[in-house]
């Protein structure tokens, strides 16, 4: 069967000013999961295959990793050779920068690819309006993998009490509820609290890229032929900046929500922590199953929730993710040849099965038995799709969410103890790294947040280097005061962790995302006990809660307590164990807000 080409409503004309050079590593296969460990493609009897690297957007990046590993052992020829399929998950926020920049393996985590499959055609066009009309697809364009429709996903009893499912919803409910200060009391649940949403960071992720569009579609009452005047106008501002009101923070993967939500759910507090997470359908599939990280292995083995999510799909227009399969510039005429076989193997009735039993749609957007059965959704749901909007008109989107997302109020950490005089590479420190990963990261938020900065070591043990301001006047002394940070004594982790939650706590504002970003390279080595801390950040209360985001650098950090304290805070830990990611953490950190 012929490759289905994407739909014209969703297929854009990609450009970029990059030529993006050809891998030159030999016949690998993919890398694996724990029980299929990568090794020398000779183990599969062949030698010479052309080597093709596939960049997949990460909710499908574990299933693709699986195709490929079956590929290069399936003893596939095209004109009488074979390829070695190796494949890496980017964000598709993330891989469309590193597109539209030039990819750099070492800076973007993940080897230069002939095979891009994002999320969405979206970030095609945001490609096209990025760089000004340079083709960077090849000839023949896109061609569509799978379909999952947005969704706003919701805890099955709190979708109840909203008259669901013989009541249509969508993003109308969406803001009344926002803006109802009596919050889910108004529906007769006092005690679920405030309506909280959350949500992608539209720069970096395509649930959130996708919620950004159908948002300012709604708020226009169109469903087609939006314009930059339309995006711009009072009635969209009053709109969309009453929607992101409800967000509890942002996030770069909705995956980490999930996470979060089954940790909830195991401990009896499902309806404590989110009312509603928009993403993407197949995601909430995968929660359903058993299956919160996103990894399809986990599906009829993992624990299944106690409160299910359902799928609200918005009446007043949704967009569906196309899953594109983009072969970039930069393949050589036997990559495309590679990447034209390996396209012609995923679309086979066996993977269009496993795509489908992981909770994806077919090409024509028709839901599975198994996905209906799993997910529950009205059983005449219509779906109202909605076409992308213009590269010009997207990229205004992005630029009026920048002014109206909801602000945050962040207390910045910084770890100064001895360790971090260790290497980073480079010819740098760790708190060289530091340094300048936190300065670019400021640069990111916007005039209107607030944040503080501490360091912190184990002489004192904590120590208030600037106080909460707003970006927009106190940046170039949050710069000055970060580069003057320097190291000596160990690591009083758990005594600042109490400390700076209480601080950012005694300030908490209903209107900002309240939180802690704290980076650190070592171990606690001074008093208090773990168990202790972890109680302390408790988020009883999301409306009132402080956030508490970690980096774990460098090899001596203690990842494993800093996930548990950022899971007790409803935030998130991110590894930057290997000092040359510390760019890219700092950036996915500061996404949530």
């Amino acid at each position: 069967m012929a490759p289905t080409p994407v739909r014209p409503a969703v297929a854009f004309a990609v450009t970029a000013a990059v030529t993006l050079a050809l891998l030159v590593a030999g016949c690998a296969p993919s890398p694996s999961s724990p029980d299929r460990p990568a090794e020398p493609d000779t183990a599969a009897g062949r030698t010479g295959c052309v080597p093709l690297e596939v960049n997949s957007s990460t909710e499908k990046g574990d299933l693709l990793l699986d195709l490929a590993y079956r590929y290069n052992r399936a003893g596939r020829t095209f004109e009488g050779r074979c390829a070695a399929v190796s494949v890496h998950k980017t964000t598709s926020g993330k891989a469309t920068d590193a597109v539209t920049a030039g990819w750099n393996a070492r800076r973007h985590g993940a080897p230069v690819p002939q095979v891009w499959t994002p999320s969405s055609s979206l970030w095609l066009g945001l490609v096209e309006e990025r760089t000004g009309g340079r083709t960077v697809l090849a000839p023949d364009g896109p061609r569509s993998l799978a379909t999952s429709p947005l969704t706003i996903a919701m805890p099955r009893p709190m979708a109840e009490a909203l008259g669901w499912p013989e009541k249509t919803l969508g993003w109308a409910d969406v803001l009344a509820l926002s803006s109802d200060r009596r919050g889910w009391a108004a529906h007769g649940h006092p005690e679920w609290g405030g309506f909280t949403l959350g949500r992608d960071n539209p720069h970096r992720s395509t649930s959130g890229l996708a919620a950004t569009v159908a948002t300012y579609y709604a708020a226009t009452g169109r469903t087609s032929d939006l314009s930059e005047a339309d995006v711009r106008s009072a009635k969209a501002v009053d709109f969309v900046r009453g929607v992101e009101a409800s967000v509890a923070h942002y996030s770069d993967d909705a995956v980490r929500y999930l996470s979060n939500l089954a940790d909830a759910d195991q401990r009896g507090q499902a309806l404590s922590y989110l009312s509603a997470i928009v993403m993407q359908e197949q995601l909430a599939f995968l929660y359903n199953s058993g299956a919160p990280d996103a990894d399809p292995k986990s599906i009829g083995t993992g624990r299944r929730p106690t409160v299910p999510l359902v799928a609200v799909h918005p009446a007043d227009g949704t967009l569906m993710f196309d899953h594109p399969y983009v072969v970039l510039p930069g393949a050589s005429a036997d990559q495309r040849a590679a990447a034209a076989d390996f396209l012609a193997y995923l679309r086979l009735p066996e993977q269009r099965q496993r795509f489908a039993e992981v909770g994806f749609r077919d090409s024509d957007g028709q839901p599975t038995k198994v996905l209906s059965d799993t997910l529950p959704m009205r059983a005449d749901q219509q779906l109202t799709l909605l076409p992308p909007p213009s590269p010009s008109v997207l990229a205004a989107m992005l630029s009026g969410w920048d002014d109206l997302r909801k602000k945050a109020r962040v207390l910045l950490v910084i770890d100064v103890s001895g360790s971090m005089d260790g290497s980073a590479g480079g010819g740098r420190t760790k708190l060289e790294a530091a340094k300048r990963a936190a300065i670019e990261g400021i640069g990111l938020l916007h005039p209107d947040d607030e944040v503080a900065l501490w360091s912190f070591s184990s002489d004192p043990s904590y120590r208030q280097r600037v106080g909460f301001g707003r970006v927009g006047d106190i940046r170039a002394t949050l710069t000055k005061k970060i580069n003057d940070l320097d190291t000596g004594g160990g690591t009083d982790l758990y005594k600042t962790t109490r400390a700076a939650h209480k601080f950012v706590y005694e300030g908490t504002t209903v209107d900002r995302i309240n939180a802690v970003v704290l980076l650190t390279d070592g171990n606690n080595t001074g008093s208090g006990d773990l168990a202790d801390v972890v109680r302390a950040v408790d988020a009883e209360r999301l409306e009132l809660s402080v956030r508490m985001f970690a980096i774990a650098f460098g090899d001596g950090s203690d990842l494993d307590a800093l996930r548990q304290i950022a899971r007790a805070a409803k935030g998130s830990a991110y590894d930057a164990r290997d000092p040359s990611t510390i760019n890219d953490a700092f950036i996915s950190v500061l996404s949530n807000f």
